[in-house]
């Protein structure tokens, strides 16, 4: 029952025992920052690609159900679309100026026309960007909360910062479900969130829903702060983690092939002559 409750938030961690959830939560930190790094370093489509392609098997590798990921990956991708949408109407000729050279395939009015490159362009910064959201899930779904406070202690954050940032992750599902709550009572007073009324009036009233949402949180904040003074949170230098997990071999061996992709991507980035790969 607890599981199912965690599978329906969508973005907890949810143990399937998983080989990847067996994995120490140092090595998945340094995966995911590894990640983000060499996403921020190549403009490459043929990387970007590799990438991505990486990212939807280890989503695979989790057993996390699709359904579970589904509306995030349907928000993500709208998000992304819209953004690309504004970039063209900001700078419709990024792409040339980038690229170097204007392929015109569909004359609009003064600059703006839509090129290959400005096309090309947009593909591949979005497409950028949706390659850091696979790895995001699969850190997400196969790391504690804990865990992974204690992966950050251990990588020589304050176990003070690293205990809050645990907690933020652990009360997001009652923070969710305190939302879901509060709404129900608010429409049972007749507050209509439905489309039957306007988007002005819907955000009029999920505003009446936020207040209450803002100071249950704080109340829980506030009971969470005082026990955790009750019991001398925060009087040591160090503390233990009950969830740290030694480091296996198949820790270091997955660290040994990180440091060795982000050390080529680094490199291909300094010696490439080039910004973007651009084949036509």
């Amino acid at each position: 029952m607890n599981k199912t409750k965690k599978i329906d938030f969508g973005i907890n961690y949810v143990n399937t025992n998983s080989a990847l959830h067996k994995l120490n939560g140092v090595t998945k930190f340094v995966l995911f920052l590894a990640w983000v790094t060499v996403v921020l370093t190549t403009f490459d489509l043929r990387l970007i690609l590799a990438l991505i392609i990486t990212g939807c098997t280890l989503l695979k590798l989790t057993k996390v159900p699709f359904s579970v990921y589904k509306p995030l990956l349907i928000a993500t991708a709208s998000v992304l679309s819209i953004n690309a949408l504004f970039m063209f109407l900001l700078a419709p000729q990024q792409g040339v100026e980038y690229i170097g050279s204007s392929t015109v395939l569909l004359p609009l009015w003064g600059d703006y026309s839509l090129t290959q490159e400005t096309l090309y362009y947009l593909l591949t910064v979005t497409l950028k960007y949706f390659s850091m959201f696979p790895i995001a899930l699969v850190f997400v779904f196969t790391t504690h909360p804990t865990e992974f406070a204690a992966s950050l202690n251990r990588l020589g954050v304050p176990y003070k910062i690293a205990y809050a940032v645990s907690l933020t992750l652990r009360y997001l599902p009652d923070v969710k479900n305190d939302f879901v709550n509060i709404m129900h009572a608010q429409q049972a007073r007749g507050v209509d969130l439905s489309k039957n009324v306007s988007v002005l009036s819907r955000i009029k009233n999920v505003a009446k829903i936020l207040g209450p949402l803002i100071f249950s949180s704080l109340d829980r904040a506030d009971e969470i702060s005082n026990a955790m003074t009750l019991r001398g949170f925060g009087h040591n230098k160090k503390r233990t983690w009950y969830s740290l997990k030694p480091m296996t071999k198949q820790d270091y061996a997955v660290m040994g092939l990180i440091t060795l992709v982000v050390t080529l991507a680094i490199i291909k980035r300094v010696m490439a002559s080039e910004l973007f790969w651009y084949p036509f």
